[in-house]
């Protein structure tokens, strides 16, 4: 018989893990993902009917989604004080050779899918976000204030109002630009919950080394890069 061990048996050494995002980084994230899932729930209790009879207080609701929406690009504003969020973003607004190969191999579905830190899949998403918080914002705002006086747009009484044409397309764009942005975000979080390892790194700062050279091999070459 095999010799019985004196003690417990030692714990299997710890994998070797790189750092990935700070500790501001973390919080712009968690921030503007906050704001966000406010803005589209209480979107969903103005348009939805069954939300909108479940909750009520319908005025409340359209406060709380005009400022979330108003307030939604102040954490990456603030954040910008933070040295490694303007190097990513930075990394999110370069792309390279290895880029079109990640998007045809993932076209294809085979081949290598070379990616620095951020891979392109991840890097047009965060433009395509960033793009669309722009134009919902600026299509929100016609729709809540008015004009300047200047431009001649009143309705009796001297109060300045946007003309019916803006409005109307400013609505007809924010509405359906919400209902894409619903559905892109939804794809973001279905494969986030498919990599449990980047959740990971967003949440506790670090990723598994392992995981850093096999989905993102060109991160360490990206770093050495001037």
């Amino acid at each position: 018989m095999p010799p019985r061990p004196d003690g417990p048996a030692a714990p299997a050494p710890a994998r070797p893990r790189v750092p990935r995002f700070t500790v501001a980084e973390h919080r712009v994230h968690r921030a503007t993902a906050t704001l966000m899932a406010v803005c589209v729930l209480s979107a969903g209790c103005l348009y939805l009917p069954f939300l909108a009879e479940l909750v009520g207080r319908r005025a409340l609701m359209v406060t709380v989604h005009e400022w979330s929406g108003i307030l939604l690009p102040v954490p990456l504003l603030l954040g910008l004080g933070s040295r490694a969020l303007r190097a990513d973003l930075t990394r999110l607004n370069r792309y390279g050779p290895h880029d079109r190969q990640w998007l045809r191999a993932v076209l294809r579905r085979r081949g290598g899918r070379p990616a620095g830190k951020f891979n392109a899949g991840q890097k047009l998403y965060a433009a395509w976000i960033a793009g669309a918080v722009l134009v919902m914002l600026g299509t929100g705002l016609l729709m809540w204030f008015t004009v300047p006086q200047a431009l001649g747009f009143a309705r009796a009484g001297g109060t300045p109002i946007a003309p019916l044409v803006w409005r109307t397309g400013a609505t007809f764009v924010h509405d359906w630009l919400a209902l894409a942005v619903v559905l892109v975000i939804a794809g973001h979080v279905w494969k986030a919950f498919g990599d449990p390892e980047s959740r990971r790194g967003l949440r506790t700062g670090s990723v598994d080394a392992q995981w850093a050279r096999r989905e993102h091999p060109l991160w360490d070459h990206e770093n050495n890069t001037p």
